[in-house]
């Protein structure tokens, strides 16, 4: 099943995509009231999802509120979360190569998880742009990357609970100002511009597919293929960056944290293929979607 933020007649609301995913079906079909999915995410229960799914199959001629998706504006799933994103660095073995040849100090393989943070004020929609930064950065890149979203708090949970606390999972760029990552010996301000974030377009959630999820992933810049990889070869996994962070800090429900990228970012090329302003990026993840972003001055 998908969920997704939508806005349709200048509202935004929150919806469930038909199985063709041809229409958008409004929660409010289903008896909730909901007004965003943080809500959703925090307060729904397995028997309103369940009613959610069902929802999601019937005909759209017989749901009330149903809209064909080509008329709404899809926006991020979670367009302003409440924390930043927790964010995983070097998390592929073939990215952690390629990064260490780019700048092997800063981008070194590690022995332990890389947990970083990514503000986000507002997440970039998945047909929205990615703003260049001009003034800032020459070296824009891109990164998709799996985002699991925590379904209720964590703390102090095992790795036989995890799958338990995962609501579901979407699509994330975690596009980057290289220079500014590596100049600052960290990275939480490389990562964390305006528009850094495109998310979407939508929520897959847990029980569509196995867990942990295996899922093709890849890039796209102007059509040629940069990224291919799946999500079965991260390094530190989704059991364990989840056991570990509740080990000693509250996983509040909504979290989002973003796994980390494989090979084929700009960074990775010899010589590096920034992007620029007119460049169109696409990330998709087998069975959740495609985002589709363009540079913008």
């Amino acid at each position: 099943m998908k969920l997704l933020t939508y806005e349709v007649d200048g509202k935004e609301r929150v919806g469930v995509l038909s199985r063709d995913e041809a229409w958008v079906c409004p929660i409010s079909a289903a008896g909730m009231d909901y007004r965003t999915m943080k809500e959703l995410i925090r307060e729904c229960g397995p028997s309103e999802l369940e009613m959610l799914n069902y929802i999601s199959g019937k005909d759209p001629s017989e749901i009330k509120g149903a809209v064909p998706l080509a008329d709404v504006r899809v926006l991020a799933p979670v367009p302003e979360p409440d924390q930043d994103v927790i964010c995983l660095g070097i998390n592929y073995l073939s990215h952690a190569k390629e990064a260490a040849k780019f700048e092997k100090e800063a981008f070194e393989k590690p022995e332990q998880a890389i947990y970083f943070a990514k503000r986000v004020n507002r997440a970039v929609d998945p047909e929205g742009g990615i703003s260049a930064h001009r003034d800032l950065t020459s070296q824009l890149d891109y990164e998709a990357e799996l985002a699991v979203i925590i379904k209720k708090d964590a703390f102090r949970i095992s790795r036989e609970q995890v799958r338990d606390y995962v609501f579901g999972y979407t699509v994330l760029n975690d596009v980057s100002a290289r220079e500014v990552q590596t100049g600052h010996k960290q990275w939480y301000f490389g990562k964390s511009l305006d528009g850094f974030t495109p998310m979407g377009p939508w929520i897959l959630t847990a029980d569509s597919v196995e867990f942990p999820p295996k899922l093709a992933i890849q890039s796209r810049v102007n059509g040629e293929l940069r990224q291919d990889s799946n999500t079965e070869l991260l390094i530190h996994g989704i059991e364990e960056v989840i056991c570990e962070l509740s080990s000693g800090m509250t996983l509040k429900s909504g979290t989002i944290i973003a796994t980390g990228t494989p090979s084929g970012v700009g960074m990775g090329f010899d010589p590096p293929r920034f992007l620029v302003p007119g460049d169109v990026v696409e990330c998709t993840i087998e069975g959740i979607g495609t985002l589709k972003n363009t540079v913008v001055e």
